[in-house]
């Protein structure tokens, strides 16, 4: 009891004025952070109902299309972002215990990962792009496309991928925000910042919107590069 008695006296310093306790002020944090996040699944989930209601209208030809996708490239993406997530939720155990080099370390190994999907990302569009599979006037359909997606129309391949240079590329610039936020926040750890090294808070919901990211693309890959007949 004396020990959880000093340890809320240590924290106490932390709470801003408009809050009673740690307690509370730790708990509108997550709620607060929750709420962001439930916006941010609204915001997807029209693109996603968007997806589903061509994908229903145009089944075959949207199985066909996505034959030209990477699966083994998205995969791979796949892992990293997987893995990045395991070393986030690593790093928030390490603040838990107040330990500064393993956040450090863990949200190194994030960063790295993070920068591997948008290296991987780069090169799968830009091999598109030279091929002419691109949004605008420009594009092109027909050549250089697998023998399975040659016979589609051009309008309807053009339907795919622009709902697929969507909702990748607008979680693409998610994953841009995290690296930028993951980047401060590891900036305050070197520096010691009490805010974080104190209270293990701020890592977390650092932590809970980089799981949000890995999520939505758990839900892109299968949906565009392992679509069933």
């Amino acid at each position: 009891m004396a020990t959880e008695a000093a340890h809320g006296h240590d924290q106490q310093w932390l709470v801003h004025h408009q809050y009673e306790d740690y307690e509370q002020q730790s708990e509108s944090y997550i709620v607060g952070m929750w709420a962001f996040l439930v916006t941010e699944i609204m915001f997807f989930g029209a693109l996603f109902l968007a997806y589903v209601l061509y994908r229903w209208q145009y089944q075959p030809e949207f199985y066909l299309i996505h034959k030209d996708l990477d699966w083994v490239m998205g995969g791979i993406n796949t892992t990293v972002l997987l893995f990045s997530s395991l070393a986030v939720a690593l790093a928030v155990r390490c603040a838990m215990l107040q330990d500064r080099k393993g956040v450090l370390g863990w949200l190194t190994v994030t960063q790295l990962c993070a920068a591997g999907f948008l290296v991987i990302k780069y090169f799968e569009w830009s091999h598109k792009y030279h091929k002419g599979v691109w949004l605008g006037e420009g594009f092109k359909w027909g050549e250089g496309v697998t023998k399975y997606a040659q016979d589609v129309s051009a309008n309807t391949a053009q339907l795919f991928y622009s709902l697929y240079y969507c909702m990748t590329g607008l979680h693409g610039f998610h994953v841009v925000i995290g690296i930028i936020v993951i980047g401060i926040l590891m900036r305050m750890w070197f520096k010691n910042n009490p805010l974080v090294t104190k209270d293990y808070v701020p890592t977390e919901l650092v932590g809970l919107y980089w799981h949000f990211v890995d999520l939505v693309w758990i839900f892109l890959y299968p949906l565009f590069y392992l679509m069933p007949r």
